[in-house]
């Protein structure tokens, strides 16, 4: 996952074989500008995914496992930015939906704050985008999407914004079901301070709001990244960033780019999600959801000439 913000100093991540209360971490996963997430394995060596509170340019650990503020300067922030980290995990652990990452744990030590989550084998969005080489069907998208929505109505319905939807952040099972992962609330809440971190989002999935207008922030904020993820699985890449929409809109619509490949239902749909004014998109994912769940006409196949002609002779006969 790529985030917007310049790290002076990079920070080191928990050795492999650490005991993190009943938790020993395996390896690294992955690292950003806000955290750092682990594999690990609980007690009963099942395998979970651990999220590290670990900003950038606030935290650093260079030796060990206690995070220090970089300076006292950057303490309030700091403290701000790991209590938001703790209301996300907690607000995330009363969620039991299929199709949401599985916050199983969370706690304090070593001066931050963990988040425990179910690891879940497949693959991303993104991989998969990558692998049909831009071929993405219309019947995998619209199976995708109605699941995943349905995930995302209950996240909304906690109050909680996801604010980092991307195909990188939605995860293909095994069995073909997607879960919405990595969520980003808590780092755009700690941004919105006056700190000295940069806005951290994905350009092109990320709303005009996330920019600038943050007081905006919505469903809808969510239901455009939702639009330019779908706009992905057709082009291969993210729609033109929106702070640069705005400035100077050079974005196609979907129903001039695949006219004829996709049904134009669809197609109006990525459009609608990807109006820059917030009022124009869908205002909540039900309504979303009910379009793209309505049942659209395959469209009409075409015919050899040989059935053609058979289908003439049958109605000169009969």
């Amino acid at each position: 996952m790529q985030l917007v913000e310049m790290a002076s100093q990079s920070n080191q991540a928990l050795e492999p074989g650490y005991q993190l209360l009943n938790y020993r971490i395996i390896k690294q996963l992955s690292g950003g500008g806000f955290s750092m997430v682990y594999l690990a394995h609980d007690e009963s060596e099942q395998p979970v995914a651990i999220k590290e509170y670990l900003p950038n340019g606030l935290a650093l650990r260079r030796e060990g496992a206690v995070v220090a503020a970089t300076s006292a300067e950057n303490q309030a922030t700091f403290r701000y930015g790991l209590k938001c980290f703790f209301e996300e995990g907690r607000a995330l652990a009363t969620i039991a939906h299929p199709n949401v990452v599985r916050v199983v744990n969370f706690f304090r030590a070593n001066e931050t704050v963990y988040m425990v989550m179910q690891y879940e084998r497949g693959k991303t969005l993104q991989e998969h985008i990558q692998a049909t080489k831009r071929n993405v069907k219309e019947g995998f998208i619209r199976r995708v999407f109605a699941q995943l929505l349905n995930g995302l109505r209950e996240v909304h319905t906690r109050k909680v914004l996801h604010l980092d939807i991307k195909p990188a952040n939605i995860y293909i099972r095994l069995d073909g079901s997607p879960v919405l992962i990595d969520f980003g609330a808590a780092r755009q809440t700690l941004t919105n301070e006056k700190s000295k971190l940069s806005p951290m989002y994905t350009p092109g999935f990320a709303a005009p709001e996330q920019y600038n207008n943050r007081e905006r922030l919505g469903p809808w904020t969510d239901i455009y990244s939702v639009g330019a993820s779908i706009f992905a699985c057709l082009a291969g890449f993210a729609p033109q960033a929106a702070d640069a929409r705005v400035q100077d809109d050079k974005l196609v619509s979907a129903k001039k780019l695949w006219a004829g490949r996709y049904s134009e239902q669809l197609l109006e749909i990525i459009d609608w999600c990807l109006k820059l004014d917030y009022m124009e998109r869908p205002q909540s994912v039900f309504s979303l959801q009910k379009a793209l769940m309505e049942q659209v006409p395959e469209p009409p196949q075409k015919r050899s000439i040989i059935t053609s002609i058979r289908d003439t002779l049958n109605k000169d006969i009969f």
